[in-house]
């Protein structure tokens, strides 16, 4: 069953557990069903009866409620015990998935490991495959596989509800070097495996905005995916070597900074030493890259600025869960986005609460994903705000999806979008401002 050893790395967890219910008021499954083993003093609790042989691993009960937590972690940051949630929640899940595996059928687990693994391992595999749903979407294939039943037929429905149109661009590391005269630091810029593909433009945004933090900026070719989704599915080994590639690509690049906007990515990140804190030949290193990892608003936020321009926008800011609450990142990007002259910061009721997003999860768990993506979209709508701000690209994906759905016009911006936005202004009122004073010299 596997409770020896999923006890073996959890028992600190269960001992620090005082079930006192703190955590139960932030957990959002727990908000929408209101049932104790939803809430993550209840999944710990069958956690136990697991580590202690009592219930097997590959109970219904068990194995459907590790797989319906978000690991949104925003019961760790409330926990007055220090219970360590996430690293428990990963470790379930790598017990039920060790003994799922052998029943599958050798298509199935071919088919698993090549959508958790391989798409992850090799990005240029995923870069073919995204390449292919471009192409659909720009003749209009996925619309008529709609129509003709075959997407509900695959169980696709929820992918092609949530899939964005892919820009006809990707974004590709090929060792770009941006220099600063004078610069404070040289930033390593993880690339990732999602935002180059959907998101190229807040790695551009990015690679713009950093010069005037009086930033370098390289961007390295042979790194590759952070290993947050194989973590998240019980595949550790498999991202413990993704976090191997990063480790090593970073030591050869010579930068002082490890520059991420996608907060999932960034949590999985400084989360490495603890990756490897078993490995002798590995916890060192990993320990000394992750204390480099910095998410482009607590890196923003901590240095100076150049002026920026103003817009005159309503926005509303919501907290990605791996930078507020895997992270602690609560102030940082809220402190950049009051810096930009004319923006009117509105806060929304929840912000801190899970959109549904969470890596994976809105494919895997689409009944409550929708409910949770339900939720923070009436929130959105509810501030009339005319641009919601985040940090993380599963939640942009969701929360766009989810605000169309409902008829919202509503813009879905990263933080560091809306910094490059003001810089633009700001430059065109300069340009504006040169041109005037030509004109009056004349």
């Amino acid at each position: 069953m596997g409770g020896e050893r999923f006890a073996h790395k959890t028992e600190n967890g269960f001992d620090r557990c005082i079930r006192c219910g703190l955590c139960l008021q932030s957990c959002p499954t727990y908000l929408e069903t209101m049932t104790e083993t939803s809430g993550p003093r209840g999944r710990i609790a069958l956690m136990a009866e697991v580590a202690g042989d009592r219930l097997p691993c590959t109970s219904p009960g068990f194995v459907e409620q590790m797989s319906q937590c978000l690991g949104c972690l925003a019961c760790e940051e409330v926990c007055p015990s220090g219970v360590p949630y996430g690293a428990m929640l990963e470790g379930a899940r790598a017990v039920v998935e060790a003994a799922q595996a052998p029943l599958r059928s050798p298509a199935a687990r071919r088919r698993r490991h090549f959508l958790l693994i391989t798409l992850f391992t090799h990005l240029s595999l995923l870069r073919l495959v995204a390449a292919g749903l471009r192409l659909a979407q720009r003749l209009g294939l996925d619309h008529r596989l709609e129509r003709l039943g075959l997407v509900a037929r695959l169980g696709l429905e929820n992918a092609a509800a949530l899939a964005p149109r892919l820009p006809e661009r990707p974004f590709r590391a090929r060792n770009q070097r941006i220099e600063v005269p004078g610069s404070r630091t040289l930033a390593f810029l993880h690339v990732g495996c999602i935002m180059p593909l959907v998101f190229p433009s807040v790695h551009e945004a990015t690679l713009r905005v950093l010069p005037h933090a009086g930033c370098a900026c390289i961007v390295p070719n042979d790194q590759g995916c952070c290993g947050a989704i194989a973590l998240h599915s019980g595949e550790p080994e498999a991202a413990r070597r993704m976090a191997q590639s990063n480790i090593e690509a970073f030591e050869r690049s010579g930068a002082q900074s490890y520059v991420v906007n996608a907060a999932g990515c960034g949590a999985a990140l400084k989360e490495y030493g603890r990756l490897f804190a078993d490995d002798p030949a590995w916890a060192k290193r990993a320990e000394r890259f992750s204390a480099c990892v910095s998410d482009i608003c607590e890196f923003l936020d901590a240095g100076e600025l150049d002026p920026l321009g103003s817009l005159e926008l309503d926005v509303t800011y919501q907290d990605a869960c791996h930078l507020g609450h895997a992270q602690r990142i609560h102030d940082a990007p809220r402190r950049l986005l009051a810096r930009i002259p004319g923006l009117r910061l509105v806060e929304q009721r929840e912000a801190e609460l899970c959109c549904g997003s969470a890596g994976l999860y809105n494919l895997l768990e689409p009944a409550m994903a929708a409910r949770l993506g339900e939720r923070k979209v009436r929130n959105i709508i509810e501030t009339r705000a005319s641009v919601v701000a985040t940090a993380n690209p599963g939640c942009s994906m969701q929360m766009d999806a989810g605000l169309r759905a409902a008829g919202a016009r509503v813009r879905v911006a990263h933080v560091v979008e809306l910094l490059d936005d003001a810089y633009r202004s700001y430059e065109a009122g300069t340009r504006s401002r040169s041109a005037s004073a030509s004109s009056n010299v004349r």
